[in-house]
């Protein structure tokens, strides 16, 4: 696979955790550099570990993974976004209250938007593609792509601190259908 390839690839897992981290932003009353490389890290250690499961699982029992892959995204990312939702409108008439680093909260944040990477760590298996240097460089992209996306929301947060929470529960949603709808139409 050439470098071009795989720099689309990347990008493209990495849009649901930038999205994610846009979220994240949105939540947090000051730009904070460190919660900001720690989201990061922990979409990006996911999003590369993810393609090296998949890429060993190909040769066990690929089709389960990937049958009820998209369905964990989807409740994962639901369960999450409904959360957040009725939290905000909890917190309306309050100050924006800082984002949660909450491992349990980024764990589940972690694996619910790099599930479809253990597709791609299936295709990479097929392809014989090198899984160490392909998976290294999704991860990279994905915290570099993922502190962008929190400075990116903290602006947009300053502005709209009301609503904040509100959208990113629509948009890890709206994530959890576009990989639900990705897997029924496929």
């Amino acid at each position: 696979m050439n470098l071009p390839a795989l720099f689309f690839i990347a990008v493209g897992l990495s849009m649901d955790a930038f999205a994610v981290a846009v979220c994240a932003g949105l939540a947090m009353p000051e730009h904070n550099i460190k919660k900001s490389f720690v989201i990061g890290l922990y979409f990006c250690v996911f999003q590369a570990v993810m393609p090296i499961i998949g890429y060993i699982a190909a040769t066990w029992f690929a089709d389960k993974i990937i049958d009820y892959a998209h369905l964990i995204a989807f409740i994962l990312l639901c369960f999450i976004g409904f959360k957040m939702i009725i939290e905000s409108f909890k917190k309306e008439e309050h100050d924006r209250e800082e984002f949660s680093l909450n491992p349990a909260r980024m764990l589940s944040l972690s694996v619910a938007t790099s599930i479809d990477a253990l597709a791609v760590g299936v295709s990479f298996a097929f392809l014989q593609v090198s899984i160490i240097p392909a998976a290294s460089f999704i991860g990279i992209t994905t915290l570099i792509l993922s502190m962008i996306g929190v400075k990116i929301g903290n602006v947009f947060g300053s502005r709209f601190k009301s609503k904040a929470e509100f959208i990113g529960g629509i948009i890890l949603i709206l994530i959890g259908l576009k990989i639900l709808l990705e897997y029924v139409i496929n």
